[in-house]
């Protein structure tokens, strides 16, 4: 993928979980987009680290003990692992959910 593309792509996704889950934003969740880093802080300290990382053309997600690398698939516009095929929006949307204890769809 030419760097250009990949910025955009991975800026338009961090843009979008950055939008989403700031509107959950509340004493148990801060989120903050800064630069191609997007911190998700939680009210017990815990933080789950989501950047893109232009050197491997890839987005990565800290959570705790796991991390994901996820690739651009152009024929879905998404975002997968090629490790065990999780997409990164519903990656992101189950594990914060989890952590906060509801639902989301992302």
């Amino acid at each position: 993928m030419e760097r250009s593309d990949f910025h955009r792509h991975s800026a338009e996704a961090l843009e979008h979980l950055d939008e989403k889950l700031g509107d959950l934003e509340h004493e148990r969740l801060d989120v903050d987009l800064a630069g191609d880093v997007l911190t998700l802080t939680f009210a017990d300290g815990a933080r789950f680290i989501i950047n893109a990382h232009s050197a491997a053309g890839q987005v990565w997600m800290a959570a705790g003990t796991t991390a994901w690398h996820f690739d651009y698939d152009p024929s879905s516009g998404t975002w997968v692992s090629k490790r065990n095929g999780d997409e990164l929006m519903q990656t992101v949307a189950a594990t914060v959910g989890k952590k906060l204890g509801m639902d989301l769809s992302l």
